[in-house]
C-alpha cells in the first residue's frame, strides 16, 4: 500500500525515514513529481527501475539540498559553480565528472564516469533532502515513457501499490522537467531543454550546442530516450487543422472541429503552457479514449524559450515506441 503523506513536519520526517530505509517516495519539486530513492543504495535504485519499468541504461538525476552537497559527489569547474550560483535552487541539472569519493550508485549513473546533479527549488523538497541526509535519485514519478506527473494524484494513478509513499506538496509550478546541461566535454552541451531556457543559460555559458545535434548519441542524461512522455493515443505534431475524431492540444486561438480540446494557454503564454502540458496530455489521452477518439493533434509551439522544452516533450510523445 502506498502512503499519502502531508507536506508537514511529520510527513517529511516519515518520507525521509522511508528513503533512508531503502524505500521509494515520490515528492514534488518545482518541475514535476520525482520518484525518490537513496542514490547510494543499489537495491533502492534498482527498485526505481522496477517500479517505473525503466530502461537501465538511462541515468538518473541525484537531488541535493544545496550546491555544497551536490559538489561533494560531482566535480565542478568554474562554469559549474557560476551556473549553480545563478540557477540553484532551480530547474537545472548539471552533468559533471564524478568525484573520486562519490557514493552515488553505479546503477544510478548507468555505469558512466559522470553524474547528473540538481538542487531543486521548494521548501518541502529542500526539507526532505536535508532530513534524508543522502543524495536522492529521482526520475519523474510515472511509468517509463508515460506522461510525467505534476501533482500527487497523477503519481498515485500510475504508481499506487508500486511505491512506498507520496509526499503531497500540491501541484508543481514549472510543469516540465529540469534543463540538463553536460559540462563534461570541452564545451557545454544542452542534452535536454527544460525549465531554464537556453537563452538564460547562454548569458552565463556563451554559445551552447542545440540538443538536436546529439540526437543519435547514447543517453548520458535522463530524458534522452526517443519514445518518452507518451500517452496511449498517438500524437500528431504541428497540427494546423483537426478532424472530428481527434483530440486537440491547443496553443493560443484554437483550430475548429476537434472532438475534444485542452488549451495549454489561450493567450499564448509559454510558461502557462509548460505548467499545463502534462495534465493536458493526460486529460486528452484518458477522455479521448473514453470518447472513442483516435489520436491527439498538437498545435505548433514556438521554437523559443520554454517552447523548446515543450516541443521536445511533444516530439518524444509522438515518437514510435521501441518494440
Amino acid at each position: 500500500m502506498t502512503e499519502r503523506l502531508e507536506a508537514n513536519d511529520a510527513g517529511i520526517a516519515r518520507a525521509a525515514e522511508l528513503l533512508r530505509a531503502g524505500g521509494l517516495v515520490a515528492f514534488g519539486t518545482e518541475t514535476v513529481y520525482g520518484l525518490g530513492a537513496d542514490a547510494t543504495n543499489d537495491t533502492a535504485v534498482a527498485r526505481i527501475f522496477a517500479a517505473k519499468e525503466r530502461p537501465r541504461f538511462n541515468p538518473l538525476i541525484s537531488h541535493f539540498p544545496d550546491a555544497e552537497s551536490a559538489f561533494a559527489q560531482a566535480l565542478p569547474d568554474d562554469l559549474a559553480r557560476r551556473l549553480a550560483d545563478r540557477f540553484w535552487p532551480g530547474p537545472l541539472t548539471l552533468v559533471l565528472p564524478r568525484q573520486p569519493g562519490s557514493t552515488i550508485s553505479d546503477l544510478a549513473a548507468a555505469g558512466l564516469p559522470s553524474v547528473a546533479v540538481r538542487v531543486p527549488r521548494g521548501a518541502v523538497a529542500a526539507a526532505l533532502l536535508r532530513a534524508t541526509g543522502r543524495p536522492v535519485a529521482a526520475p519523474s514519478a510515472n511509468l517509463s515513457g508515460r506522461v510525467s506527473p505534476s501533482d500527487a494524484f497523477h503519481v498515485l494513478r500510475g504508481l499506487a501499490g508500486r511505491i512506498d509513499a507520496v509526499l503531497d506538496s500540491g501541484p508543481c509550478q514549472v510543469g516540465v522537467e529540469s534543463t540538463v546541461l553536460d559540462l563534461t566535454g570541452t564545451a557545454p552541451m544542452l542534452l535536454r531543454p527544460g525549465g531554464i531556457t537556453i537563452e538564460a543559460l547562454a548569458e552565463v555559458c556563451g554559445p551552447i550546442s542545440h540538443p538536436d545535434d546529439y540526437a543519435d548519441t547514447l543517453p548520458v542524461s535522463p530524458g534522452r530516450m526517443e519514445s518518452h512522455y507518451a500517452p496511449a493515443l498517438p500524437v500528431r505534431l504541428d497540427a494546423h487543422a483537426v478532424a472530428a475524431d481527434e483530440a486537440l492540444l491547443a496553443f493560443g486561438p484554437e483550430v475548429p472541429g476537434a472532438g475534444l480540446v485542452w488549451n495549454l494557454s489561450p493567450s499564448g503564454a509559454l510558461d502557462e503552457a509548460a505548467a499545463r502540458l502534462f495534465a493536458g496530455l493526460r486529460f486528452l489521452d484518458s477522455e479521448g479514449a473514453r470518447r472513442g477518439l483516435t489520436r491527439i493533434a498538437a498545435m505548433p509551439i514556438p521554437r523559443a524559450g520554454l517552447g523548446l522544452a515543450i516541443r521536445d516533450r511533444l516530439r518524444r510523445a509522438a515518437s514510435p515506441r521501441p518494440a
